[in-house]
């Protein structure tokens, strides 16, 4: 039996030192999840879930509103922090920091997480709603670098390089035959970056 995973990568949200959890969508990030909803509209999503921080479940809102369905909130799904977020970080040494930790999964900077742990938060989580919801189609609210970490798991060949290709927004359509990922499918084109 086919269950489908659709990770949505939230919309643009400006960036504010400290304010990891309720950062909305910018006014493009606002009309990229209008863009989501019309692509997902036809795919038949029966559940969606996501990640505590306001900029992922505003992302979801217009899809659950439309299909009238609850968003259902995992603290397991939240943005793996590489580093503190309490203060201000180059985006040179952010980088290099997930890069080493899709090297060493154990890697992590001060005040951050590794990639195994992330992984060891998330994936229950995601292995309970393949179980739960086998042969359905459920829309997960998520962030780069979460969504790469859970995608790692499954295929290794999902990791640093593959982080710094998606976009915000994206779209991956997971297919999982039981606990196995046979096939990931870009959904958000070229064209809508």
């Amino acid at each position: 039996m086919r269950t489908y995973l659709y990770m949505i990568r939230h919309a643009v949200s400006p960036f504010v030192v400290g304010n990891e959890r309720e950062r909305g969508l910018s006014e493009q990030g606002k009309a990229d999840a209008v863009r989501i909803n019309e692509i997902l509209a036809v795919e038949g999503i029966g559940y969606l879930v996501s990640s505590p921080y306001k900029r992922a479940i505003d992302t979801l809102q217009i899809m659950a509103d439309t299909g009238r369905l609850e968003i259902k909130l995992y603290e397991e799904l939240r943005e793996r922090a590489i580093a503190s977020t309490e203060r201000e970080i180059d985006d040179q040494v952010i980088m290099e920091g997930i890069r080493q930790s899709f090297a060493d999964k154990d890697y992590t900077m001060p005040g951050g997480e590794s990639t195994r742990d992330a992984q060891k938060r998330a994936i229950p989580v995601i292995e309970q709603l393949i179980q739960q919801h086998a042969g359905s189609k459920i829309a997960l609210g998520t962030h780069g670098n979460i969504m790469t970490i859970i995608m790692n798991y499954f295929d290794d060949k999902y990791g640093y390089e593959f982080f710094t290709q998606i976009s915000k927004p994206d779209i991956y359509k997971l297919e999982f035959e039981g606990m196995k990922l046979i096939l990931a499918e870009r959904l958000w084109s070229k064209g809508n970056d």
